[in-house]
């Protein structure tokens, strides 16, 4: 396998196109030269732009529209769809509920601290709760067992307002079969990417409690430059797949070099994806979890001023086009020998380079059950 390129060679993400792998067997050079491109995406940047003509821009409209719809409700309709007692992974979670796990962990204080000033997050050493609402709506295949996390695989929650119940299933399953599709795909050019048979992780993460999670933010309340709608932090999940949002403000971090990214999807059949701690787990750090912000910056603002002016009917709400795929609850989440391998020469060959790196991470078996239940109660979702 040839040697990984180290350093990004541009500032904007790579973009992999999914029609190349659906198109041409998976042995041909087309496909096996995409694939690595997806893996080495991954390791270098935590992040890529995937293409797939199967994604329609008038189901994303859809989607955003009815969001802006649901969260424009008041916050007592809303609260009737909270479930705190299942840590918020099914139905809505209010605004001022997660907190930025990075705030306290020691970690991610570390990689801050030894960014550029100039490229560091907006300051979440305040520890506040995040000023974003979110939906979690369940896209996945119930075990033909027993599962030891039930809390994590719990059912739907519909809305009940008129006007938004007739049209949420039906479109939350469409624009959800949709992005789901497209990252399982991916999930399966990482594995030819990194070396393993196709299936490795379609198969680990078939049972996963996979989520359509919205995310809102109510751009009249929380419209002012340098507000932090959602602090530095990275995604529990395996992988985690954007449409395009209405409003900029996501910025990510690549790897290696310290510089804040903001994200441009381009229109059309494209949609941005991020390596989520499991993913760093199972490969043992050579893929690491990406790190991001969600704010209001100048062209937040620029576009909060322009949709006052050209949509007045519309809630200026900020949607986030979400969906996390998990592996399986059950599933006993380790490293893979050959990628950890990796992980350790890749992370000698930055310490020659004179890189700055944390220390070595542990990534001990345990099932994912137990490794997402970990993660809930650092964001203050869990008890």
């Amino acid at each position: 396998m040839p040697a990984l390129m180290l350093e990004p060679t541009s500032m904007d993400l790579p973009i992999i196109d999914l029609d190349v792998f659906l198109s041409q067997p998976r042995d041909s050079s087309a496909v096996q030269e995409e694939c690595k491109k997806a893996a080495d995406a991954l390791i270098v940047y935590g992040a890529l732009i995937l293409h797939d003509s199967r994604v329609s821009e008038s189901g994303n409209t859809r989607f955003l529209d009815l969001l802006e719809d649901y969260f424009a409700q008041p916050e007592a309709d809303l609260k009737k769809d909270e479930r705190p007692e299942l840590s918020y992974q099914v139905g809505v979670t209010l605004e001022n509920t997660e907190k930025p796990k990075c705030a306290v962990d020691e970690p991610c204080l570390r990689v801050i601290e030894h960014l550029d000033p100039a490229e560091r997050p907006l300051d979440i050493s305040g520890h506040s709760p995040d000023p974003k609402c979110r939906f979690f709506w369940k896209m996945s295949e119930k075990p033909p067992y027993e599962t030891e996390y039930p809390g994590l695989n719990a059912p739907n929650v519909i809305p009940q307002a008129e006007s938004i119940k007739e049209r949420w299933t039906p479109i939350m399953e469409s624009w959800g079969k949709s992005m789901k599709q497209a990252v399982s795909d991916l999930a399966d050019m990482t594995s030819i990417g990194l070396g393993l048979p196709e299936n490795t992780f379609r198969e680990a993460g078939k049972y996963g409690p996979h989520i359509l999670a919205p995310t809102a933010s109510d751009l009249t309340k929380y419209g002012q430059k340098d507000t932090i709608l959602a602090g530095f932090h990275t995604d529990l999940n395996f992988l985690t797949i954007h449409g395009r949002s209405r409003y900029p403000g996501l910025h990510v971090w690549a790897r290696n070099t310290g510089k804040r990214l903001p994200v441009k999807i381009p229109e059309g059949n494209y949609l941005l994806v991020q390596a989520g701690k499991q993913l760093e787990h199972i490969s043992g750090g050579l893929i690491k979890a990406g790190f991001h912000e969600v704010v209001v910056n100048d062209k937040t603002v620029a576009t909060i001023e322009k949709m006052k002016a050209e949509h007045l009917d519309r809630p200026l709400i900020r949607i986030s086009s979400t969906f996390f795929w998990h592996l399986s609850s059950d599933y006993l989440l380790a490293p893979i020998p050959s990628l950890e391998e990796r992980a350790k020469s890749m992370r000698a060959e930055l310490i020659n380079l004179g890189k700055y790196v944390l220390e070595d991470a542990v990534y001990p078996p345990m099932k994912v059950g137990e490794q997402v239940s970990n993660e809930l109660k650092h964001i203050a979702l869990m008890a």
